[in-house]
């Protein structure tokens, strides 16, 4: 099986699909993997060392598309990439599917197989595999740094010959996989940390790493059986409001992370709570991918509002592109293996892994929920 890897051409993303030493592991499975010149560079990887590892290098996108099985990206093909992407190639991306819904179209019309990193379902069996979550974990690491960095006050409590500095308070709004290792990274750096989840189940996890959970006094739970977030009710966004404009006052930073999939992000923080902050402190929008929690945010940049400086950055991981393009390529090694049979890629849709993130295949969209929600569109449009 051959497996290319495509330099990335978002502007800003520095990250990489495959790295060197997952090269060295794929080739002892018997996959070839050819590397466009430079893909690496923004990770900090030269092509030496992915012709050390065994890959070849090609100078150009189209030498590689040219004989290749498996197209390996980072961000979604761009419309100028998939007219060089040959009929019964695979390319494994980000693809956010129910968001990129004319994408997924031109991916089945061109019996290109797609297959959806970010689709992947959160699943014991899946954990190697998780994109999602190892970005994530960069994400809310970062996420801190940001903060601390934009912070007019110390994070830690300090004794000091002129008195005693309290710790800065930190709420984290989600307490999935960004805002557990943002919580962690707080504590670390010394902060009172709180953290708010409409998930009951993630208190244990929450109150391990030294914070404080924070709840709504009410009987019931955004957690689906998959492990994704879900909607709710309406009593329940109300006093959710109330809860969290009393612990947003109190607080000099406010991390956000609350995303449902394939859905503008819940706004979380309003105008008036952005209000009652004091001046200097700071809220950093892990959601500005999809709107923002705040609604303030404006995605891709950071402002000052209300005397309180709002950080919607995008696409935090590729910050920290050597150890998220190592996290990536180690989940895109497991996947690869798992998805492989004799000689290439064997997808057997009744598999649950499988089922989850292969969109498109033999010029359909087979993917159950993608495959739902587009023909009920389409049906809306019909009428």
């Amino acid at each position: 099986m051959r497996v290319a890897v495509l330099k990335e051409i978002e502007s800003g993303e520095k990250r990489v699909a495959i790295i060197p030493e997952t090269v060295k592991r794929l080739a002892k499975k018997g996959i070839e993997v050819s590397v466009e010149s430079g893909a690496g560079e923004g990770s900090c990887f030269r092509d030496g060392e992915y012709e050390e590892a065994g890959a070849t290098i090609e100078p150009s996108a189209e030498a590689l598309l040219a004989a290749t099985d498996v197209i390996m990206k980072i961000q979604r093909p761009t419309p100028a990439e998939l007219l060089k992407i040959r009929e019964g190639t695979t390319i494994i991306s980000l693809l956010y599917p129910l968001v990129n819904q004319d994408l997924v179209h031109t991916l089945a019309a061109r019996k290109i197989t797609a297959i959806a990193v970010d689709s992947i379902p959160r699943t014991t069996l899946a954990q190697m595999m998780d994109v999602l979550s190892s970005q994530a974990t960069i994400a809310g690491y970062y996420a801190v740094i940001m903060a601390a960095y934009s912070l007019p006050k110390f994070f830690p409590m300090l004794m000091t010959a002129a008195g005693t500095i309290a710790p800065a308070k930190v709420l984290i709004l989600g307490a999935g996989v960004a805002g557990l290792q943002a919580i962690a990274t707080a504590r670390r750096l010394g902060a009172a940390v709180e953290a708010f989840d409409t998930r009951k189940v993630v208190r244990q996890q929450v109150e391990s790493l030294g914070a404080r959970f924070v709840e709504v006094d009410i009987a019931e739970d955004a957690q689906t059986a998959s492990g994704y977030a879900k909607e709710l009710s309406e009593e329940y966004k109300r006093r959710q409001a109330e809860l969290l404009h009393r612990h947003i006052a109190k607080s000099d930073v406010c991390i956000t992370t609350a995303l449902i999939p394939g859905q503008r992000a819940p706004i979380l923080i309003t105008e008036e709570m952005v209000q009652a902050m004091r001046p200097g402190s700071v809220i950093v929008d892990l959601a500005a991918e999809q709107s923002g929690n705040c609604a303030l945010t404006e995605p891709g940049n950071e402002v000052v509002r209300h005397g309180v400086t709002i950080i919607g950055r995008l696409n935090l991981p590729s910050r920290l592109a050597v150890h998220a393009s190592q996290m990536y390529s180690r989940n895109m090694e497991k996947l690869l293996l798992h998805l492989m049979g004799d000689g290439g890629l064997k997808l057997n849709l009744q598999e649950e892994i499988t089922q989850g993130c292969v969109i498109t295949l033999g010029g359909e969209i087979v993917q159950p929920k993608v495959k739902d929600v587009l023909s009920r569109k389409g049906e809306s449009h019909a009428n």
